[in-house]
């Protein structure tokens, strides 16, 4: 087991020099991170996670002369969570974004962006490319609209209805189900699995906990206290802010038809791990290597498959990661 340094050593190092702040943006008050003086680097997170997840950047870029920023999205920690799915939207989140790029000058903005937070990044760039001046895109690609079938629909087809996609529709169920196990062995389940995709969530026991003797172990690049802070946040929100992105999948394809084949046109790097259930999903490696995504993406520079590294890579491998992405956005 690693050693862990106490509760508020750790933390305050995780939190050193961070500011925080709200932001009033697009109608709802976002909390946001930040650190440092020079370029922008806006880090957008997945599910579920939090600000918290690009510690080891934002400190990192904020040494080597850049403004770190990093909002929780809405629905996601101190920021605000509107009650209704429907204000979920690709177009409603893209909204917050392109509020809070104005709020701190307009300027164009270096993009770093994880799991759900990468699908928003694709958004941003489709809609405002003019936003954003490279993109260091993390584990999800971009992925062309279907113009004939709906997202969720086409999930159940291929991975069947236990997908976790699939499963997170329902409003309150996977709330409940997240509820009747303890939140942190939920979020270190989520965040230390190795299993290969599709990720499938199975109703007599979704994350694989009852048959564990005690509480998940935790690799050397998670502390206890990394999961009390996302813990004690969840705690207080609840899970529905995040799943309601999932909820929205549907919708946000029947609002974009109008993008249908377009491409994103900005310079971007693709990261993922080779170990990630993403990547690991089938027809993935197909479409990221096999040309699909060179064609959506023109500007494409690089796609970096780190081995024996999962789908949280900025956290796992914070220096190898965070050398990656520098390498790619000095350039622009």
């Amino acid at each position: 087991m690693p050693t862990h340094f106490p509760s508020k050593a750790l933390l305050s190092s995780a939190m050193e020099g961070i500011e925080h702040r709200t932001v009033r943006v697009n109608g709802i008050n976002m909390h946001v991170a930040e650190k440092g003086e020079g370029p922008t680097i806006l880090f957008l997170h997945g599910f579920p996670e939090l600000w918290y997840t690009w510690r080891h950047q934002i400190h990192a870029f904020a040494a080597l002369g850049y403004h770190c920023v990093a909002p929780d999205l809405r629905g996601y920690g101190d920021t605000d969570a509107p009650p209704s799915t429907a204000s979920y939207t690709c177009f409603h989140v893209v909204g917050d974004l392109v509020a809070l790029i104005d709020s701190l000058g307009g300027e164009a903005v270096y993009l770093v962006a994880h799991d759900w937070g990468a699908i928003i990044g694709w958004y941003l760039c489709t809609f405002r490319p003019e936003k954003v001046k490279a993109y260091a895109c993390i584990s999800v690609p971009f992925r062309p609209r279907h113009p004939k079938m709906k997202p969720i629909e086409t999930m159940k087809t291929f991975f069947g209805e236990d997908y976790y996609m699939c499963r997170f529709q329902e409003v309150g169920v996977m709330e409940d189900e997240i509820k009747s196990c303890e939140t942190a062995e939920v979020l270190k389940k989520i965040l230390t699995d190795r299993t290969p995709g599709p990720p499938c969530l199975p109703k007599s026991d979704p994350f694989g906990l009852k048959a564990l003797d005690g509480p998940l172990p935790l690799p050397s690049w998670l502390s206890e206290d990394d999961i009390k802070y996302n813990v004690d946040k969840f705690n207080q929100t609840g899970f529905t802010g995040g799943l309601n992105y999932y909820r929205a999948l549907d919708l946000n394809w029947e609002l974009t038809a109008a993008w249908t084949g377009a491409q994103v046109k900005l310079p971007v790097i693709y990261v993922v791990g080779d170990e990630d259930m993403v990547y690991t999903t089938p027809g993935l490696k197909e479409y990221v290597h096999g040309g699909g995504f060179k064609k959506d993406v023109p500007l494409l520079q690089d796609i970096v498959v780190m081995e024996g590294v999962g789908h949280f890579l900025n956290q796992e491998k914070p220096q190898e990661s965070t050398a990656i992405i520098h390498d790619f956005i000095k350039k622009f």
